[in-house]
């Protein structure tokens, strides 16, 4: 079953890289409001987030943080108060209820915490009920269909039975199906496994993982630790504002108000294989860190030909020593490998802030630095000209 931040200071090549337009889903500056007797409560600030395709995205905060409001925000059961959300190309945040249903149902399947099953209605009927609302495949393929998706998630023997006779994770696999009705693009789980034992959660994650395996996109709600490792890619959202995790693995001096305003800094730019990040000669104007792929270190030979003297992996950053030193590159950088290399970068006024304000971040750079001299590593050492 076939399952911004905009841009820098940093001067990116246009041919070199996928710009921002290319990610499968886009939040622009998204303000949720609620008014409330107390005035107005804030359950998203500001909030900036590029999801690529194929990406299994884990949401991880404290109650209230406002994990479900985001969700809300990128299925467009809520509306933002500011800002703008783009999926698949389109402003999703313009549509009016008739048109966000249609485009829901055919876009994306949602799974959530208490499965939302209709109780009048048997399990296969459920599953086949936003097939019908969508008018997805002719009839006669519906009941076929959904008969293939309850064998998936293995109920397929419950198919004529009412949801209230099957057990919490009978009904979650059953609402996993329904979630793949219409074979939506992209998946949507709010606490999918909370009220779950352990062992049931483990098949449904290991269902979900498939998913990504066939190519779908998956943005989890999850406050299971464990399960948020298994993830390509974790946020943390504190009081509607985000942090991504892997700055914090990569910066872990950062505070808590650091690693907010320095996640809201963060550029993000893909550049396909082969395609130069920073040139031979060029002033580096901005610290890189790598969030996919790999990306590779060139020098030239005096004969003309090249030497790949190293390289930075994902969870590494590099032209940190340019800005501590303002010298220029003396090698040139590029995406390696065969997939798209994704950084996150972070402009030279930021990175000036980050180590004023954090002074073991600045000794941890300034280590780095260091290290990557004794190893010839540093992109400004002269002696890699040759």
């Amino acid at each position: 079953m076939p399952i911004f931040n905009f841009l820098s200071k940093h001067m990116f090549r246009e041919q070199d890289i996928h710009l921002y337009d290319e990610y499968l889903i886009q939040l622009r500056e998204v303000v949720k409001a609620y008014k409330t007797e107390a005035g107005e409560f804030l359950a998203l600030k500001d909030v900036n987030l590029l999801i690529g395709e194929g990406e299994f995205v884990g949401i991880i905060g404290k109650s209230g943080s406002g994990k479900s409001t985001l969700i809300n925000m990128i299925s467009g059961i809520d509306r933002p108060t500011s800002g703008g959300i783009n999926i698949r190309g389109e402003p999703i945040h313009t549509f009016d209820e008739s048109t966000m249903s249609k485009w829901r149902g055919r876009n994306l399947g949602i799974v959530f915490q208490f499965f939302q099953l209709l109780p009048i209605l048997t399990v296969i009927e459920n599953v086949m009920l936003p097939m019908d609302f969508c008018q997805m495949y002719n009839r006669s393929k519906r009941y076929q269909r959904a008969m293939e998706l309850l064998d998936m998630v293995d109920v397929a023997d419950h198919a004529n039975k009412l949801p209230g006779q099957l057990s919490g994770g009978e009904q979650q696999r059953v609402a996993i199906a329904r979630a793949l009705a219409n074979d939506p693009p992209i998946i949507l789980a709010d606490e999918p496994t909370g009220n779950l034992d352990s062992k049931t959660s483990e098949r449904i994650f290991s269902v979900f993982e498939s998913f990504i395996n066939g190519g779908k996109t998956m943005i989890m709600v999850t406050h299971d630790s464990d399960q948020a490792k298994r993830v390509s890619r974790t946020i943390i959202i504190s009081d509607g504002e985000i942090i991504e995790e892997y700055l914090l693995r990569t910066f872990p001096s950062l505070t808590h108000e650091q690693s907010i305003w320095i996640t809201s800094q963060l550029q993000h730019q893909r550049y396909k294989p082969g395609s130069i990040i920073i040139q031979k000669g060029e002033p580096i104007n901005s610290l890189f860190i790598v969030k996919k792929g790999s990306v590779e270190i060139v020098s030239q030979n005096v004969d003309g030909h090249e030497n790949i003297i190293g390289g930075f992996e994902r969870g590494q950053y590099f032209g940190e020593s340019g800005l501590m030193n303002g010298r220029v590159c003396q090698v040139t950088v590029r995406a390696a490998g065969n997939i798209t290399v994704e950084l996150a970068i972070l402009n030279l006024d930021a990175f000036h802030r980050l180590i004023n304000e954090s002074n073991t971040t600045k000794q941890e750079i300034q280590a780095t630095v260091q290290d990557r001299v004794n190893k010839g590593l540093d992109l400004t050492n002269e002696s890699n000209r040759t």
